[in-house]
C-alpha cells in the first residue's frame, strides 16, 4: 500500500496532519463470503480534538462544544466499514471525519433579522376570513323560521 491520498482538507487551508490520525483494524461484521469474515475491513479512526495543534484555537473550541455528545475524553471517533476493501474504508474514514470536523467548525449562521408582514397582506388576510365567517354564519338553519 502507498501513502494516504491525503491530506484531508478540513477547510480552506487548514487539514488533517496524518501523525494525529489513530488507525484501528477489526473484522467487519455482517453477510459476506468467507473472505469477508477472514479480513480486517472495518476501520476505526480517531482524532485527539481536545490536544490538536492543527486546528485554529477558535475552530476548536467551536467543535469541542459542537462535538461535546461525540467526544470521549477529547477524541472524536469515525467508523467505516461500508466496503470490503480496507483502504477503500480508510478513505472513508478520513472523509468523513474531514466533513465532520468541517461542519462542527463552520461559522454560525448569522441571525435572522425579523420583518414586518405589509399592512395590506394583513388586511386582505382579514377581510378573507371575514367572508369566510359570513358565509359559515350564512348557513346556520337558524333564520329560516
Amino acid at each position: 500500500m502507498g501513502g494516504m491520498s491525503g491530506p484531508y482538507v478540513v477547510r480552506g487551508s487548514v487539514s488533517l496532519p496524518e501523525a494525529e490520525l489513530m488507525w484501528r483494524f477489526s473484522r467487519s461484521s455482517g453477510p459476506g463470503g468467507q473472505h469477508v469474515n477472514t479480513t480486517d475491513s472495518q476501520v476505526e479512526l480517531r482524532f485527539d480534538l481536545a490536544a490538536t495543534e492543527a486546528l485554529p484555537e477558535v475552530w476548536k473550541a467551536r467543535a469541542l462544544e459542537r462535538l461535546a455528545p461525540r467526544l470521549v475524553d477529547g477524541v472524536v471517533s469515525v467508523r467505516a466499514s461500508e466496503h470490503r476493501s480496507q483502504w477503500r474504508n480508510r478513505e472513508a474514514a478520513a472523509l468523513r471525519l474531514a466533513a465532520l470536523l468541517a461542519e462542527a467548525t463552520a461559522p454560525p449562521p448569522k441571525p435572522r433579522r425579523p420583518t414586518r408582514i405589509p399592512r395590506g397582506i394583513n388586511e386582505r388576510r382579514l377581510r378573507q376570513k371575514k367572508q369566510r365567517s359570513d358565509t359559515k354564519r350564512g348557513r346556520s338553519g337558524r333564520d329560516w323560521t
